[in-house]
């Protein structure tokens, strides 16, 4: 199976601390990676280095197979999708205008979206209940729909990676679970690659396969779900011991 995502050799450095030292991670299609760790630990930062936001310190990324350095901005736009932990509206915009916005990699210069652009946009928002808000003014989303927005900005790109910082920020409960559902739902069904930093890790164990988990010295650990979500892992992780309850096939995690 081909990787989406190679790295190899990964150094990250913020603020003169190394919070990443000598990563090595393939990721194929269909494939959902969790990063974890505490706040400060990095986890941001390495998803902005894997999205080619930000020179790392050491190593080398390739995204399907060509170094991303060297592809040219139009084509990782294409391939690869991000959502930012913080959304910024600086113009009135609708919220369908909003959606649109992931279909521009895909126009020709000076193009207009067409009638298709449209249909995929408006089932991306539909895909996250948003289907009646498309003449809605963005800036009069509350912070849960706007973040909701966002996921179906990212959805409406179709992109083959996508990395998405906290996305379940703002959702309630119920969200969350519809939100990771679809995102789920996408990597099986087209192959997508998902790459998401997430705060809980018994959500992460549900809906992701694979695990990053990052020390913020420069220590990182990865692996399948299996190997990661575990009690012993999580609480060193975390520096705070945590207790594993597992129910039908469900690992949840508790402070202690």
């Amino acid at each position: 199976m081909s990787s989406l995502l190679t790295v190899r050799g990964l150094a990250v450095a913020v603020g003169g601390r190394t919070v990443v030292r000598g990563l090595d991670l393939e990721l194929a299609a269909g494939e959902r990676l969790a990063i974890l760790g505490r706040n400060g630990a990095g986890k941001t930062t390495l998803l902005h280095t894997l999205a080619g936001l930000r020179e790392p310190a050491a190593g080398r990324i390739d995204l399907c197979g060509a170094e991303l350095a060297q592809t040219p901005p139009r084509r990782v736009a294409q391939l690869r999708g991000v959502l930012l932990q913080q959304q910024v509206d600086a113009f009135p915009a609708s919220v369908l205008e909003t959606a649109l916005i992931g279909r521009h990699p895909w126009l020709k210069r000076w193009a207009w979206e067409s009638a298709a652009d449209a249909r995929i946009a408006r089932a991306a928002l539909a895909a996250v209940d948003l289907a009646g808000f498309a003449a809605r003014d963005v800036q009069t989303l509350s912070g849960g729909e706007r973040q909701r927005l966002a996921i179906a900005t990212l959805l409406t790109q179709q992109p083959r990676l996508a990395l998405l910082d906290e996305p379940l920020s703002h959702l309630d409960l119920n969200h969350q679970i519809a939100a990771l559902q679809l995102l789920s739902r996408t990597a099986q069904e087209t192959g997508t690659a998902l790459v998401m930093v997430m705060h809980d890790p018994g959500l992460a164990a549900r809906y992701c396969d694979r695990a990053l988990l990052v020390h913020g010295d420069g220590r990182v650990e990865s692996g399948s779900g299996a190997d990661m979500f575990t009690a012993e892992r999580l609480s060193a992780l975390y520096q705070h011991p945590l207790r594993m309850i597992e129910t039908d096939g469900r690992r949840c995690f508790l402070p202690l």
